[in-house]
């Protein structure tokens, strides 16, 4: 595909996203910036919040996961609804009635400024990792797609530093204001990117819609449900339950996706949002699945080569013109779509953790809120750029990808902090908290890499989640008492 092309299409595409910056940017303060004045549409925050969900690594990696776990990833989608409905009836409820712009200061009231702190430290660390893991695809993808090709050489560290500045470039006065309708824009050139992919495979291969659904079903790849063996890491429990608090922790406890719901006018146009969004969240990924097992079948039927990894499958073919331009196209435009719906708004939940949890900027006055949150935004951009390069320089894919699995260990101790914080009145020794918040993540590390040998062959999956939860919640019942009454902060 010539570069140009791509360049021409992915710069229209962020003029498009400019013009909405604009027109949602005009209140230039921190309420529209942090809590988007509390006036959005809980449908279009349901809606955006598909793509944001989405990311670009699920984008790329889902459609190639079906070679070798099937559509098991389904039985996560279906432990995400019971997770999503503990959002909706559980946490949404407390973060209305305390009126909070980031979510970890209810733990400053219940456990203390130590557990605070610690809890939103535990998010920076997760997000900026998480956040620059994402990017770092999207990087390499336009690199050796687009800036290699071109007859002048484009250094990498240009790729990153033009791929966070037009996030910058477009969150900067608005923030999740903005964000709430870029993401709606975003998850649309998502979605279409998908179904065309698959209209398109199917008019190839000369099958209807009908046919294309026969195909999937009929495949090797179509099984749902595994419950035959424990130890598998497909097993169904696992998968089902993994998914429930991994969807309460990596929305209802992650800033950067409630910073949206809480954007809605009331509580209960966040939890329409929440139940809206998640039961629309189990077709979506279902279309994903359905692409995977799609884009195998015609690999097989063309006898193409299939790549070394199986998240390259997607843009394998999109790229090398197996299914015309229009599919290349819409690849790039689905890929930056997916990568930038969930970077913005983690660049944004960044910029508002950092001020409300670090710099209490809601004590300060407008003019002087603006320039630390200004400040601030500038700040998370350049530590992005630094990350996703340092990234490149370690030069070992595999290396990066553990990083961002480490990244995850960070959440444990949140949702270990929220459960205590919630489910008993017992007052803890806050000033010991961060060492429980540090031991839990390193002893479930531990157990993880031993667990063959201790547990009789049993492989931990995501479920790995829920033990690092559990060991936070035991630290912080040793280090609890009876007394109803929290400790002062000191």
């Amino acid at each position: 595909m010539d570069p140009l092309v791509v360049i021409l299409v992915v710069v229209t595409y962020f003029a498009l996203l400019m013009s909405i910056s604009y027109w949602t940017g005009k209140d230039d303060d921190s309420d529209s910036f942090f809590r988007g004045n509390r006036k959005s549409p809980w449908y279009i925050v349901a809606f955006g919040m598909i793509g944001a969900s989405l990311s670009g690594v699920t984008f790329i990696s889902v459609p190639g996961w079906v070679s070798t776990s099937q559509f098991s990833y389904m039985q996560m989608v279906l432990g995400y609804l019971v997770g999503y409905f503990v959002i909706a009836y559980v946490l949404m409820p407390l973060y209305y009635r305390l009126n909070l712009t980031s979510i970890y200061s209810y733990l400053e009231d219940r456990l203390g400024l130590y557990s605070y702190k610690t809890s939103a430290v535990c998010f920076l660390i997760s997000k900026i990792i998480g956040a620059s893991f994402r990017l770092y695809l999207v990087a390499i993808v336009f690199q050796y797609s687009v800036f290699d090709k071109m007859d002048v050489s484009v250094p990498f560290e240009v790729t990153v530093f033009i791929t966070v500045f037009l996030i910058w470039l477009y969150t900067f006065k608005g923030g999740i204001k903005t964000i709430i309708w870029t993401d709606t824009f975003q998850t649309t050139f998502m979605l279409l990117s998908v179904i065309i992919t698959i209209f398109l495979i199917g008019d190839k291969m000369n099958l209807s819609l009908g046919g294309v659904v026969d195909s999937i079903i009929d495949s090797e790849y179509s099984q749902i449900f595994f419950f035959e063996d424990w130890n598998d890491q497909r097993y169904f429990f696992k998968q089902f339950l993994a998914g429930a608090f991994i969807a309460i922790v990596m929305t209802g406890l992650d800033q950067d996706m409630m910073q949206k719901n809480l954007t809605c006018k009331s509580l209960g146009d966040a939890q329409k949002n929440m139940v809206t969004f998640s039961l629309v969240l189990v077709f979506v990924n279902l279309i994903f699945l359905a692409l995977g097992a799609l884009l195998y079948i015609f690999a097989s039927e063309y006898s193409l080569v299939l790549p070394d990894k199986a998240d390259q499958l997607f843009s394998m073919i999109a790229m090398d013109g197996h299914l015309g331009l229009a599919v290349g196209l819409f690849f790039i435009l689905g890929l930056v779509a997916a990568a930038y719906s969930s970077a913005d708004s983690a660049l944004t939940s960044l910029t508002t953790s950092f001020c409300v949890d670090f710099l209490g900027i809601e004590k300060d006055m407008p003019e002087t809120q603006k320039k630390k949150r200004r400040w601030t935004h500038i700040a998370m951009s350049l530590v992005l750029i630094i990350v996703i390069v340092v990234f490149k320089r370690i030069n070992n894919d595999n290396v990066v990808s553990q990083l961002f699995t480490v990244a995850g260990y960070t959440y444990g101790p949140i949702l270990g902090m929220f459960a205590f914080g919630i489910f008993n009145n017992r007052r803890v020794l806050d000033k010991w908290v961060p060492i429980a918040a540090i031991l839990a993540p390193v002893l479930s590390y531990i157990i993880n890499a031993n667990s063959e040998a201790w547990l009789n062959g049993y492989k931990f999956s995501f479920e790995l989640l829920l033990l690092n939860g559990f060991l936070t919640f035991m630290g912080l019942l040793m280090l609890s008492s009876k007394s109803k009454l929290t400790e002062p902060a000191s």
